[in-house]
């Protein structure tokens, strides 16, 4: 999944220089006294070398964040302050063109910083996160709050003149008005000082979450020094898991780590059922466990200050507010969509457990199935049901090969060549490049950073970056974009080999990627990923799909030591068991997104996150054998920072999309069919945000969207 979110890759959330609004430690203080004066650095200046220049990965100090972050301020609010100031009456030219170039300075800065919040935390980089973080909320709240430079937006979004205008611009003068509007550009100047009081604290309490989450993920871990606890478990996993116990001076002893790329293969694989518990205890109590990382603190904080902001706002409730530009429109809406799913979902859940209960009893067991067995017994029906073993399955399934299958599927749908660059700065040893061109004329369409595996100070998770938008109104500009994993690696050159579902994260994140080298317009806000949370997962999740088709699996799916091809007979196998356990998966996704959107309907109420999870998962039967996806203690997509805030449900609704638009290909000449996949292109892939969602799914679709296809493909009809 994407937790785009916490990327900065939209023009809108930028900062500005203002006083402090906290005390600094001592060693903040030293870090802020350093180089005050800075007029340029390899942070600020234009990015050089090859592909339209390249962040200096390899010269980052992090002491230097901060006076760069200065730097790019002044300049930022010289640029807004020349719009403001302009005598001439506002115009399409002079106000919004004008802000789409502003800020080319911070967008750099801001593009390396979060690549080290995401991918190189340390303790240092908290100590100056704490200090940018409400620098960033404070800069978004002047530009909203700025009066002067609203009415000069809101003159052009008024003025009948501009309807003349392309789709592209009129989109652009939508979404500025939009922003501003929803950002509170209209409050009196008392609830303008108090949303930004508001901001500010959440910006702290957003910070503070996901250094909890992360330091629990990375300072909490299971030590096994039992061989017999490793038993079921794949070669490769118990040598990462050896390596991993070594690193912390452990000998004859694994570790198995505190993220889901460790814990979802051991829960599945590992035969002995009390470490099992143990391992997945540990997973689902991140940020709940009454320590220095506990969250049950900060979320009713978070959930009042998103509660009041909403009220001055005009609307009654957060919900509310954050889907006023969503295609959902109303938390109404998304609601409806899980709840109509969540019935189905549930039942299913039942006859899965229930097959399993079976299998248990017949090993004598004398278990009632619980969370740390479902995924082990699971994969029992697997091999009962369908003849289909995981770990075979995974023998074929090679994270290299893989990201070639990814390749040609690339240059299948959209004429992409990927060829892979040594002349480009990383910012870890494991990060390769790739330059992306057209295959008929070689033009250069971007680079692709792939950064695959797990390491300290990495957050968890899969994710997509875009370090620079393509545009073309700057020149034209050619995007960069990264995926980011957190796959085991194994010892020296040994193949890594990873699951089905892994897979499906690889393909789903890359579709993110693809989303952004597809882009093909003029303006930067309206580029690539930058459209509605409940559209930009449709991109992605229907190109999940491409990763079953024979053309992938015959041709890239190869046995790690035979190097054969996928056998015709298991890849038959992988076709008929496509619904299994979509109970399973389905209801561990859809509890997070009713605990997120009932959360945030609750207004502001008093929340007690840990009994409110439990009474409303109780009030809905949420089946006792499965927990939410993400629990409320560790729902980074919600409370790390306002990305998927009452907005989890996007998964679902794009998917609604992603699953009828894979019928356009199945009712055509296959998932390579070049006229649907052009089509694909041309109204989804290089649109951007120039056109609204609905538009342009309907554009490529010929219709709206039908959830029966949804259900069709998990099995629910």
């Amino acid at each position: 999944m994407s937790t785009l979110g916490k990327l900065c890759f939209l023009f809108f959330i930028s900062i500005l220089f203002f006083p402090q609004c906290k005390t600094l430690s001592k060693n903040q203080s030293a870090i802020m006294d350093s180089s005050v004066n800075l007029k340029s650095n390899y942070l600020t200046d234009e990015w050089s070398g090859p592909y339209n220049g390249v962040p200096a990965f390899d010269k980052v100090n992090i002491i230097d964040f901060i006076p760069a972050v200065e730097f790019a301020l002044v300049q930022k609010k010289l640029e807004i302050d020349k719009i403001v100031k302009n005598p001439t009456p506002a115009t399409f030219e002079n106000t919004i063109v004008a802000l789409e170039k502003t800020g080319q300075t911070l967008k750099r800065v801001q593009a390396v910083y979060y690549v080290w919040v995401s991918n190189m935390a340390t303790k240092e980089l908290d100590s100056i996160q704490s200090v940018l973080e409400p620098r960033f909320a404070s800069f978004a709240d002047s530009v909203y709050q700025n009066t002067e430079l609203f009415k000069r937006i809101e003159t052009v979004y008024l003025d009948k003149k501009y309807q003349s205008l392309s789709e592209e611009e009129q989109r652009l003068i939508w979404r500025y008005y939009t922003s501003f509007n929803l950002a509170g550009a209209k409050l009196n100047s008392e609830n303008k000082t108090r949303v930004a009081a508001i901001n500010q604290k959440l910006a702290s309490l957003y910070t503070q979450f996901s250094q909890h989450q992360l330091d629990d993920e990375s300072s909490k871990y299971l030590v096994v020094d039992d061989p017999i606890a490793m038993q079921g478990l794949s070669p490769s996993f118990v040598a990462s898991a050896a390596e991993k116990a070594k690193s912390k001076g452990l000998s004859n002893a694994w570790i198995i780590s505190n993220t889901r790329s460790a814990i979802e293969p051991f829960l599945r694989d590992c035969t002995n059922r009390a470490f099992r518990e143990k391992a997945w205890r540990m997973f689902v109590n991140r940020g709940d466990n009454g320590d220095k990382n506990d969250n049950n603190a900060i979320i009713p904080e978070i959930l009042a200050l998103r509660a009041e902001r909403a009220k001055l706002m005009g609307y009654p409730t957060h919900a509310h507010l954050r889907l006023a530009d969503k295609m959902a429109k109303t938390p109404e809406n998304a609601l409806n969509l899980l709840m109509s799913v969540w019935p189905f979902a549930i039942s299913k859940v039942r006859e899965e457990v229930s097959d399993m209960q079976k299998i248990a009893d017949q090993e004598d067991e004398k278990i009632t199935i619980e969370p740390w067995d479902y995924r082990y017994f699971a994969e029992k029906v697997r091999k009962l049901k369908y003849d289909l073993d995981e770990s075979e399955v995974k023998n074929y399934l090679e994270l290299e090969n893989l990201r070639e299958g990814m390749f040609y599927m690339a240059s299948e749908l959209f004429n992409f060549k990927f060829t892979q660059v040594k002349d480009v700065p990383v910012f870890h040893p494991d990060v390769r490049v790739f330059k992306v061109e057209d295959k008929t004329s070689n033009k250069l369409i971007g680079l692709w950073y792939f950064d695959p595996y797990a390491r300290d100070g990495k957050r968890s998770g899969a994710w997509m970056t875009a370090y620079r938008e393509q545009e073309k109104l700057n020149g034209d500009i050619t995007t960069i974009v990264s995926n980011n994993c957190n796959f085991l690696k194994g010892q020296g050159n040994e193949p890594i080999l990873i699951s089905w579902e892994d897979a499906e994260t690889l393909f789903h994140e890359f579709g993110h990627a693809l989303h952004g080298l597809c882009s093909n317009v003029k303006y930067p806000s309206l580029s690539g990923t930058n459209v509605a949370t409940d559209y930009v997962e449709f991109p992605s999740q229907i190109l999940e799909r491409w990763l079953s088709t024979k053309e992938i699996l015959q041709k890239f799916a190869l046995h790690y030591k035979t190097k054969e091809p996928m056998p015709q007979s298991l890849l038959d196998k992988i076709n008929k068991a496509s619904k299994f356990n979509q109970g399973f998966a389905t209801t561990e996704y859809l509890a997070s997104a009713l605990i997120d959107m009932k959360l945030h309907l609750a207004g502001d109420a008093k929340i007690d996150a840990d009994k409110f999870e439990k009474e409303t998962l109780a009030e809905l039967k949420m089946p006792k054998e499965i927990v939410m996806r993400h629990r409320t203690p560790q729902f980074g997509h919600i409370f790390a920072d306002d990305g998927y805030s009452a907005g989890y449900y996007s998964y679902l609704w794009s998917d609604v999309l992603s699953s009828d638009a894979w019928e356009a290909f199945t009712e055509a000449g296959g998932a390579y069919d070049r006229a649907i996949g052009k089509k694909l292109y041309d109204n989804v892939f290089s649109k951007g945000g120039t056109i609204e969602e609905s538009k342009a799914y309907k554009l490529f679709r010929g219709k709206d969207p039908s959830k029966d296809a949804l259900m069709k493909s998990r099995g629910f009809n």
